[in-house]
């Protein structure tokens, strides 16, 4: 298939900063695990190709800061999105905590898009979300992932097939 073939598709990956963005993109692409934490600047682009029996298609993923000071650009990242990523760190309850605020700017931007919530580093210990808690409040005006048809997904840090198998839901 030619490379202006292949079904192109702009999925936008958002989160809290620290949750593992950037290396769950960057294990795909390379295959390595970065160590050391390095702050997103605003946005990088990525393109993931997978390959499936109806051929290859190309998810260009695009990898947001997620530290609060970024906020004013994240509208513009968002728009004309086909997909997204909700990513948070299940070591950290804040991260999860965060994740209404981060379907709350993608649904305003987006609309009706597909999104998938990953939780991501299951493989370190010391896990403070567990897999049961993982739903939104009704308390607080929102609705359980069931309700607006977001999967969940859990990931570990150094994993490779995770990124394909969140991939292939959209």
């Amino acid at each position: 298939m030619a490379e202006g073939d292949m079904p192109t598709f702009k999925c936008v990956l958002v989160g809290d900063g620290g949750t593992g963005k950037t290396t769950f993109v960057k294990r795909h692409m390379t295959g390595e695990f970065e160590k050391k934490y390095v702050a997103t600047l605003g946005v990088e682009v990525h393109p993931l190709v997978f390959h499936t029996n109806r051929g290859a298609i190309r998810f260009n993923v695009w990898d947001t800061a997620g530290q609060e000071k970024f906020g004013g650009l994240r509208d513009g990242y968002y728009i004309q999105g086909q997909c997204a990523i909700i990513m948070f760190d299940v070591t950290s309850r804040v991260t999860y905590k965060n994740v209404p605020n981060w379907h709350r700017d993608l649904v305003r931007v987006c609309e009706n898009i597909p999104i998938v919530l990953c939780g991501n580093k299951v493989d370190i210990k010391d896990r403070k979300v567990k897999a049961k808690a993982i739903v939104f409040h009704r308390k607080k005006n929102l609705q359980c992932c069931k309700d607006i048809h977001i999967p969940r997904w859990e990931s570990e840090k150094r994993g490779i097939l995770d990124c394909y198998n969140i991939f292939v839901y959209f």
